[in-house]
């Protein structure tokens, strides 16, 4: 990392932290403007954010680790839910929209109603604000900690840091986010998700170009990939057909078995928590502007999800395992092609990339959670009575909440030298 590097890292931070906070005005009328942006989010806002949401700072290092160990195979273990997304598509989008709610769990009230379904609300308000949400907002934090650590960014500014010094700066930046998803509510999130997941995505792409040319074009980088190693790590289906055999087998050099390939394809898509759709994808289908919007933002995160942003991150996988065939972790494949081959300024948007990936992750779940605290908790028990501004205060303060209790040691534990490296 030169100087021009910290610089343009240090421009999207003020650039997305400015967006918030002039985003500001938009969130402070009432709980729906807060929390689901008035309704009047157009859909390719709503499904941009959508995408943004499930693209966290250590998404392409996990590309990358499973391509390593198991070859674009692996990938169905979070392709396989393209299922429920389609049925969110064509199912889901448009009755969220329809339901006008806050959250999920208000729906449960309202589906049911009674003191147990009131019960049962509150429940699911609490697990999903704190222990759920802190644990994913704690594992990102935990992921950009290696991050920090694989980049060697303290080090280029010629500081051996410490186990501390990684977290707390990584919680600093936990805390810009903090600021602004906390003053501008869903539409400060939902705003600077659009510009970081493209941010994020084009950091990607130049990673996957400057890659391949380094091993001499996508031709040279198929065959030198299947190569170096025993793995079938270009098949979608490893499937063969053996000599004398009149029907296809799984292939013995796999890198996932057949059992483990069907129970994603047939049973991991429904059985997930957010198999009718996702609470924080609710909440984007929640705040567009009519059914159809809904309905068009599920077609384009779909799309941004699925079939666009796939590609860099398996690319980049492939040239890692021809680039670093003994690399033990194959996670940090990304990260050290990245520091080998990406020169200064270039450097620096890759690295604004991942960042941007981590806060947009994070700022989320933190509006999401909050979005329980205040509508399902406060708003429903402890002040059933609460006036809109009351609400929204609310839902600042927890948001503060959230993120101190994800930072506590149950949610994000501390990184030993040798767990981080």
């Amino acid at each position: 990392m030169q100087w021009i590097d910290w610089l343009i890292v240090l421009v999207y931070l003020i650039f997305s932290m400015g967006l918030g906070l002039f985003l500001a005005r938009k969130a402070s009328g009432s709980l729906v403007d807060f929390f689901v942006s008035g309704r009047s989010l157009p859909w390719w806002l709503a499904g941009t954010s959508m995408a943004a949401t499930t693209f966290s700072i250590d998404t392409p290092l996990y590309v990358a680790g499973v391509v390593g160990t198991r070859g674009i195979a692996g990938n169905w273990e979070w392709w396989s839910f393209g299922v429920a997304h389609l049925i969110m598509l064509y199912i889901f989008a448009r009755l969220w929209r329809r339901s006008e709610i806050v959250t999920d769990a208000e729906l449960t009230e309202m589906r049911y109603g009674g003191r147990t379904a009131a019960i049962l609300r509150g429940t699911k308000a609490f697990l999903f604000a704190i222990p759920i949400n802190c644990i994913g907002i704690g594992y990102a934090m935990l992921a950009m900690v290696k991050v920090v650590d694989a980049l060697e960014l303290w080090q280029s500014l010629g500081v051996e840091p410490g186990e501390n010094l990684k977290i707390w700066s990584v919680i600093g930046v936990s805390g810009l986010v903090l600021l602004y998803s906390s003053f501008s509510g869903l539409w400060g999130v939902v705003a600077t998700d659009f510009f970081q997941f493209f941010l994020a995505l084009g950091g990607a792409i130049v990673v996957a170009v400057v890659a391949v040319n380094h091993v001499g074009g996508m031709s040279n980088l198929v065959e030198q990939a299947q190569q170096a190693t025993q793995q079938d790590v270009l098949s979608f289906f490893p499937l063969t057909l053996s000599a004398g055999q009149p029907w296809l087998r799984w292939s013995e050099t796999a890198g996932i078995t057949a059992s483990t390939f069907f129970a994603y394809v047939f049973l991991q898509w429904w059985a997930f928590r957010r198999s009718d759709g996702g609470g924080e994808f609710i909440q984007r289908l929640a705040a567009a502007k009519t059914e159809a919007e809904a309905e068009k933002s599920a077609w384009f995160f779909n799309l941004l999800h699925y079939v666009i942003r796939t590609w860099p991150w398996i690319v980049v996988a492939l040239v890692a395992i021809v680039v670093y065939p003994d690399l033990e972790d194959r996670e940090l494949g990304y990260p050290r092609l990245m520091l080998d081959f990406l020169p200064p300024a270039v450097l620096g948007l890759a690295v604004a990339s991942l960042i941007a990936a981590f806060m947009s992750t994070v700022s989320t779940l933190i509006n999401w959670g909050a979005s329980y605290l205040s509508n399902d908790l406060y708003g429903r028990f402890i002040k059933p009575g609460a006036t809109q501004q009351e609400l929204v205060l609310a839902g600042q303060i927890g948001s503060v909440v959230i993120t101190a209790v994800a930072r506590s040691p149950p949610f994000m534990p501390r990184m030993s030298a040798q767990s981080s490296n």
